[in-house]
């Protein structure tokens, strides 16, 4: 896995970025294998966001992203257009990157996140990633 420093080429952070997302995509499945659906959410955002940082730093003159974890803000600082719909799904994702780092937003984040919601979501972040992954290419 190549180690993210501030030498490192434009392919090279780009390349980083594709990596450690693939590294937490696999974690998002074990996750879920073990019922744990807030957590798989949280990783499944983290994929997100470090595909749109790849894709940041493809599109941009710069090598380092904003440290911004909303990923819609990520997003709309790259010249790619992002479907309303996709969007507003982006925008809902985000919720789970909060609901992961701060414990007082768990206990309600646990209620929603039923089996049944968790694959619908799961889903969406499948179409996505494969859709910034191919933005990459």
């Amino acid at each position: 896995m190549l180690k993210h420093n501030p030498s490192m080429t434009k392919k090279e952070h780009i390349q980083y970025w594709i990596e450690t997302s693939e590294k937490d995509w696999e974690v998002v499945e074990v996750l879920y294998q073990s019922k744990q659906y807030v957590y798989s959410l949280f990783f499944s955002h983290l994929v997100i966001e470090k595909l749109s940082r790849a894709n940041w730093v493809k599109n941009s003159e710069g090598n380092h992203p904003p440290r911004s974890h909303n990923v819609v803000y990520i997003l709309e600082n790259v010249n790619i257009n992002i479907p309303d719909k996709q969007k507003e799904f982006l925008l809902m994702l985000n919720d789970f990157q909060l609901e992961g780092r701060y414990p007082d937003y768990q206990h309600r984040i646990y209620h929603y996140c039923t089996k049944k919601r968790t694959d619908i979501i799961l889903e969406n972040v499948k179409d996505i990633r494969k859709w910034l992954i191919k933005s990459l290419q």
